[in-house]
C-alpha cells in the first residue's frame, strides 16, 4: 500500500470500515483509483450487518485463505451499463454480469472464476442450463449463479438446489468443497439480503447504475 491509499483509507472513522477497505486493497491490489472508485460505491454499506462487525486487518498469509463465499458477496450487486435499464430483460442482465466478471476488479469479489454462461446440465435425455457457473479458488468450490429479474420465490431455492445436486454429484471431483449458490433477485421497490436455512445458498440482489446519468436506479 502507498501513501495515497492511506491517505483516501485515514478519513474513514469507522474503524471496522476502514479494516475492510484496507483488506480490500490487500487482497485484491487495488490501485489508489479502483480504491477510491469502492468506497464511493459504499462497498462496505453493502455488506450483510453480521459482516459489518469486528472486522480484523489481515496480517498474514494465513489470514488470506479463512475466507467463506458470505465474506465475499456485496448486497446488492452493482452492475455499470449505457444501456436503457427501463428495458432490460434477464438475458441482458446476465450478458452485463459476464462482462462485469471479464473486469480486472470483480463485482462479485475475490477468487471467482468464470466457467460457463447458461452452463448445460445433461440430466436423462435432457438439458437443463444454469444462468451462470463459477469455480472460487479462495473456498476450492463450484458456485452456481442464478439470475432472476423479479421478487424472490420460494420455487428459485428449489431449482439451485437442483443444479448444485448435480454438480456435487456428477462433476465435483473429491478434493473440492460441496457447492454453493448465490441467488440474484430484484425486488419491486427495495433491495434487501434475505438469508435463508441452507447454510449453502446466499441470496443478494442487484441495482442497475446508469453511467449516463451517473446514479443508482431502482
Amino acid at each position: 500500500m502507498t501513501y495515497s491509499h492511506f491517505r483516501e483509507l485515514l478519513p474513514i472513522k469507522n474503524e471496522n470500515e476502514r479494516n475492510y477497505y484496507i483488506n480490500q486493497v490487500i487482497l485484491n491490489n487495488l490501485s489508489v483509483r479502483e480504491l477510491i472508485n469502492e468506497i464511493k460505491s459504499n462497498a462496505f454499506n453493502r455488506l450483510s450487518y453480521a459482516d459489518k462487525e469486528n472486522i480484523k486487518l489481515i496480517t498474514n498469509e494465513e489470514d488470506k485463505y479463512n475466507l467463506t463465499l458470505s465474506d465475499m458477496i456485496k448486497d446488492p450487486i452493482i452492475i455499470k451499463t449505457d444501456k436503457d435499464i427501463n428495458n432490460l430483460n434477464e438475458k441482458a442482465i446476465h450478458k452485463l454480469l459476464i462482462e462485469m466478471l471479464e473486469q480486472r476488479f470483480l463485482e462479485l469479489c475475490l477468487g471467482f472464476a468464470l466457467v460457463g454462461h447458461e452452463y448445460p446440465l445433461k440430466i436423462n435425455n435432457k438439458t437443463y442450463r444454469t444462468d451462470l457457473l463459477f469455480f472460487n479458488y479462495e473456498i476450492n468450490a463450484f458456485v452456481v449463479v442464478e439470475v432472476k429479474n423479479e421478487e424472490y420465490k420460494p420455487s428459485q431455492i428449489g431449482q439451485i438446489k437442483f443444479y448444485m445436486d448435480y454438480i456435487n454429484k456428477n462433476i465435483k471431483k473429491e478434493h473440492h468443497a460441496k457447492t454453493e449458490g448465490i441467488l440474484i433477485v430484484k425486488e419491486k421497490d427495495k433491495y434487501v439480503m434475505k438469508y435463508i436455512n441452507d447454510k449453502g445458498i446466499y441470496i443478494t440482489s442487484f441495482k442497475l447504475l446508469n453511467n449516463m446519468k451517473d446514479k443508482i436506479l431502482k
